[in-house]
């Protein structure tokens, strides 16, 4: 987590610094970048893209019908069922009655409106067209089943009439037909298509299990729609898909779920508008097989939130298997089995698990991100691409975590208690005869068949743990990145097996130097790594300038470092660096990093000339590694 070291005896170990020059290290002129960094937050798309993993993700296409979308209203030539506490009175075919419950039996439209107190709608058709149900302003309980329920039927589509508010209330125990039913299981329950419109607001209190339910596909596309279920809020087994309306759900279970596990095009949920606000007591919104949003602005409450979590790591994410406080439910923000998609909306999510997860793929090409989690920020299983949108994760165990990573554009922030990237299998042992394949990593051994690739955008790291942790190569060809990373010497501000090769783009990583990794030497693009003797209190700028007084880097890191790690385009070889300790700048900062403006103040700590593709300098704390972790523990 991110803490501030007061400013103190900052003279006296500049001195030491002074007196402590190394081998040769340099800086060079990156003025641009940082400038694009400050100005817009975030860097430009790189023309030479890295490849990335492929991402297998079948788009979600809702197709509404036209009586999907345009609401019924109240009208004179439709049947009327009128509700009147322990009676019913019908005007109009179609419908029968027997005590408290009214039985529609054929297609159509039939308007609904006052009271019933004890009693059921049941839609039981056999016909080859939709029927309409137009609530204005009904209040129906039941005791012992499901308020409104569709038994049969091609099409159901329920229009909440305007201006009008209905409640649906059932009890917690219903009596079924025989021992072996269990349906209806929701206080609003279809065993067919059913679509919810209109502009009026409907209330659901399910104290027996779910609010609303399919068993085939779930639309919603208006509405003021509240859910209080004891289980999970809104289910669609086939799918949900919600294109406007305003939907409140308190759920002990899931909030929004699709669980067909039978066929690989059902099984979704999308969401392309309308206001969600989800506390919901395992998963927020969980998808069998694919998650889209498009739209709509979304607030998730999982487990708690992401308090429950401890911090932002009160029990761990794949890499912490074993760990006593490491619950066995599924409690994430958005979640997947196959992918999750996001395109547009903007999402505030507060999860006790993941925040968004998918056990396949995960893309982010817009929206607006802004997330707190007791464990990871965003978990894919398999692959996790970002092209777009603005992510900001507030807290977390690890931000980012997938066996494959690829940032072509976007602007990311993120905090994290342990590692702020992490590309690891999570497989726990990916070992044979008990010996590792390459490396043993804390919580299994890695195979190093990961990678990260950074082709653009903008990426800023505060991390207690490693800040880019790659259990496999680092490619980096754009971007910004910007890495505040450990104290600890267990971990480094830049971490990976093989190789980091930069051909391009804008790096500062600071941290401890116990661990401390530089770029690779078969790099197209300069870097430099400098390690000071002793640790600088969080808040000293380090500032570098060319001998001619050009600035290259101005950086107050947020917390004590020791190491820095450096690379820009604008490097050359053969110049010679002047490097500073303290002091201000007047220029714009942004996550620390200055643009513009005048360094002034501060001491110099010693000046470094460029010799190679990563040049080393200052003390080495037992030499820098440049070429990725050596073999071992």
């Amino acid at each position: 987590m991110r803490r501030v070291i007061a400013l103190f005896l900052l003279a006296s170990l500049i001195l030491s610094l002074v007196a402590c020059s190394g081998d040769e290290i340099a800086f060079t002129n990156t003025a641009s970048a940082a400038q694009l960094a400050v100005e817009t937050g975030q860097g430009t798309t790189a023309v030479n893209l890295q490849p990335t993993a492929e991402v297998a993700h079948t788009p979600v296409a809702v197709e509404y019908d036209s009586d999907d979308l345009e609401a019924s209203q109240p009208s004179s030539t439709m049947s009327t069922i009128e509700l009147a506490g322990d009676t019913i009175q019908v005007e109009g075919s179609g419908v029968t009655v027997d005590g408290t419950v009214a039985t529609i039996a054929n297609a159509g439209t039939y308007g609904i409106s006052g009271t019933l107190d004890d009693g059921q709608i049941i839609v039981d058709t056999h016909d080859q067209e939709t029927v309409f149900l137009v609530l204005d302003g009904v209040e129906i309980t039941s005791s012992t089943s499901a308020p409104i329920f569709v038994s049969n039927a091609e099409k159901v589509v329920i229009t909440l009439a305007d201006g009008t508010e209905s409640y649906l209330t059932d009890g917690d125990s219903y009596i079924f037909e025989d021992a072996e039913s269990d349906e209806p299981n929701a206080a609003l329950f279809s065993k067919d298509d059913l679509t919810i419109n209109g502009s009026g607001s409907l209330a659901v209190n399910a104290n027996y299990n779910n609010g609303i339910a399919s068993k085939d596909d779930l639309k919603i596309t208006g509405g003021t729609i509240t859910v209080n279920a004891a289980n999970d809020g809104i289910k669609g087994r086939d799918s949900v898909a919600v294109l406007e309306g305003e939907l409140t759900i308190n759920a002990g279970a899931d909030g929004i779920q699709s669980n067909n596990d039978e066929d690989a095009e059902k099984g979704y949920v999308s969401i392309e508008g309308g206001t969600l606000t989800i506390t919901a007591g395992l998963d927020g919104i969980q998808a069998e097989t694919n998650l889209s949003i498009s739209g709509g602005e979304i607030t998730l409450i999982t487990g708690g939130g992401s308090v429950s979590g401890g911090g932002g790591g009160g029990w761990g994410g794949r890499g912490m298997e074993g760990n006593p406080n490491q619950t066995s439910d599924s409690v994430k923000g958005l979640k997947a089995g196959v992918s999750v998609a996001i395109t547009g909306g903007a999402i505030e999510i507060s999860s006790l698990d993941d925040a968004v997860h998918s056990n396949g793929t995960i893309t982010i090409d817009g929206g607006d991100l802004v997330i707190a989690s007791g464990d990871d920020g965003v978990h894919a299983d398999t692959a996790l691409v970002i092209n777009g949108g603005n992510l900001n994760i507030t807290e977390s165990y690890e931000g980012l975590e997938s066996a494959s990573i690829t940032i072509n554009d976007g602007t990311i922030r993120l905090i994290s208690s342990d590692d702020g990237i992490n590309t690891s299998s999570g497989s726990g042992s990916d070992a044979a005869g008990g010996m590792p394949m390459t490396q043993r990593r804390p919580g299994g051994f890695e195979s190093g068949n990961n990678s990260l690739y950074i082709n653009g955008g903008y990426l800023a790291v505060d991390a207690g743990g490693d800040g880019l942790d790659s259990n496999g190569p680092i490619e980096m060809t754009g971007g910004v990145v910007v890495v505040n990373g450990p104290t600890s010497n267990g971990n480094g501000a830049l971490d990976y097996l093989g190789s980091f090769n930069i051909s391009g783009g804008y790096l500062v990583a600071v941290g401890s130097a116990g661990m401390a990794e530089a770029p690779s030497t078969n790099s197209t693009q300069y870097s430099v790594i400098f390690n000071m003797p002793s640790s600088l209190p969080g808040g000293t700028m380090i500032h570098i300038e060319s001998e001619s007084g050009k600035e290259v880097l101005s950086f107050v890191p947020t917390k004590a470092y020791q190491s820095v790690v450096f690379s820009s385009p604008d490097l050359e070889n053969v110049e010679t660096y002047v490097v500073y300790a303290g002091g201000e700048s007047t220029g714009t900062a942004t996550d620390g990093l200055y643009a513009g403006g005048n360094h002034s103040g501060g001491t110099q700590v010693t000046s470094f000339t460029i010799s190679g593709m990563v040049t080393g300098a200052g003390s080495q704390m037992g030499g820098f590694r440049g070429g990725g972790r050596p073999p071992g523990p």
